[in-house]
């Protein structure tokens, strides 16, 4: 189903709008606004009703998939519904009417609400500083391996190795490699787990931090946990979690209480708040009190009983967001905290966890588990049995489509061949578990019975399978009319 463009249904003419007179001279208004932002000419915009808008885009959404229309088991992602309380809430005056740039004395309930995410925050990791600025979970790895480097050079020496597991988050080495260090990776056991003897190899005095997802990315949690920090923290190294997986253990573990230094949080995964098509997001950095003073600044304090900035922080790394980080954001996961209270958030884990083990003693039966113990949050199958008939990873993720169900995550982690990743979160009911593993189940024995119908996949979609790499290579997203 090809919908036409906003521009194509464009007449000339039409409105979707009437605006009030415009209480500034216009002459002054000139006046005001530099001569090198006056444009030459009027935009080119397409002319609609209003009706013709709204049609349009509720048209596109029903195109989508998206978390309110179906389930979305996207592994290592965490795409959990988003309650509408939180957006309500979000939606209010008093929080979308107000500017960075106001007083402070302007703002007081804003900057309680981030003073109180970041103490909630805090608690919830076992941390006793929390920075809400970084805008995504990548950008809060970055901050933490800066804070990482700050607090190596008060030392005497910023160190040149970040050690990381062959599991990890392909952002764990770029974050690592944009803040000047080297990174070293070190294998994985059988049992999808960090190789001890291989990290005792590793560290010496050069390293300044070792990277771990915990769980991690087989979905698995580190059970020598307290062995690894130690040794870590044996050579001066810190020990940074990157909080993906955080879904699968807020209530049940505080990584700062077993060993780690710096955690990043994502706000669009564990705390239910809008994610996917590059935005919004938030990462706040967690850390313990040694390196609480290089947080970037400013930070939210307390003062007379009141919340306040704090932009007087000599050893800071400096200020690496626009303003305070995305604010909206903030205010949906604050009332996803609130709601839950302390006993919903531990709940919530536990659900997490007893759906992906629920969906993952199903699956086993079609398809190959790499690993056999009981997981966490989430879970990776192995298409090799299929693979063997001739149907690849991705024809299974473009036939999932066909039976209404986004694919989870393929390929990824890279060291199950023809992974699958697969996160059901706490908020799917059994019965759309239940839907889900049928359908992977019937699409398993098609591989068995009539392979060819997943080379074809999907057939039921507006648009048929894409040629991905094509479009990576050569993506054209510039609207150029047909010539008259």
């Amino acid at each position: 189903m090809a919908l036409p463009l906003l521009f194509e249904l464009s007449s000339e003419g039409r409105r979707g709008f009437s605006l009030s007179c415009l209480d500034v001279p216009a002459k002054k208004m000139n006046q005001m606004i530099p001569e090198k932002f006056h444009r030459p000419a009027k935009p080119e915009l397409p002319e609609l009703s209003e009706s013709e808008v709204m049609r349009h885009f509720v048209q596109l959404s029903t195109l989508n998939h998206h978390v309110d229309k179906g389930f979305y088991p996207l592994g290592s992602c965490t795409m959990k519904y988003n309650p509408k309380i939180n957006e309500t809430l979000a939606r209010l005056d008093g929080f979308t009417a107000i500017h960075p740039f106001q007083e402070e004395d302007d703002v007081p309930g804003a900057l309680q609400l981030m003073g109180e995410l970041a103490e909630d925050l805090a608690k919830i990791a076992g941390m006793d500083a929390v920075t809400l600025q970084p805008a995504a979970g990548a950008h809060g790895e970055m901050t933490g391996i800066k804070v990482m480097r700050a607090y190596h050079e008060a030392n005497g020496n910023p160190r040149k190795t970040i050690i990381m597991p062959d599991s990890a988050h392909g952002t764990n080495p770029a974050s690592a490699t944009i803040s000047g260090y080297q990174t070293v990776q070190i294998k994985s056991t059988e049992d999808g787990l960090v190789d001890i003897e291989d990290l005792k190899a590793h560290l010496n005095e050069d390293v300044a931090g070792f990277m771990l997802t915990n769980p991690n990315t087989l979905g698995l949690f580190e059970s020598q946990i307290f062995e690894i920090t130690k040794l870590v923290h044996d050579v001066g190294a810190l020990v940074y979690m990157d909080g993906a997986n955080m879904n699968a253990i807020m209530g049940l573990v505080r990584p700062g209480d077993v060993g780690f230094d710096i955690l990043h949080y994502n706000l669009h995964k564990t705390f239910s708040t809008p994610h996917g098509g590059g935005g919004p997001g938030s990462g706040p950095v967690g850390v313990k009190a040694h390196l609480a003073k290089y947080l970037p600044s400013p930070m939210i304090v307390q003062r007379n009983g009141k919340y306040a900035l704090d932009d007087n922080r000599e050893e800071a790394i400096g200020k690496i967001s626009s303003f305070y980080g995305n604010f909206g954001v903030m205010v949906r996961a604050y009332v996803y905290i609130r709601m839950l209270g302390g006993k919903g958030i531990k709940k919530a884990s536990s659900t997490a966890i007893l759906n992906a083990n629920y969906l993952m003693r199903i699956l086993e039966k079609a398809f190959l588990l790499p690993n056999k113990q009981h997981a966490m949050h989430e879970f990776v199958l192995s298409g090799d049995w299929q693979l063997e008939k001739g149907v690849k990873t991705l024809d299974i993720a473009k036939r999932l489509l066909d039976y209404g169900f986004h694919a989870p995550t393929v390929y990824f982690p890279l060291i199950v061949h023809e992974a699958m990743m697969i996160e059901p979160t706490e908020t799917e009911t059994k019965e759309t578990l239940d839907a889900f593993a049928d359908a992977m189940l019937k699409i398993a024995r098609e591989v068995e019975e009539n392979p060819e119908i997943l080379h074809e996949a999907p057939v039921t979609t507006p648009v048929s399978r894409l040629d991905e790499g094509l479009a990576a290579r050569k993506l054209n997203v510039k609207y150029v009319p047909d010539a008259e």
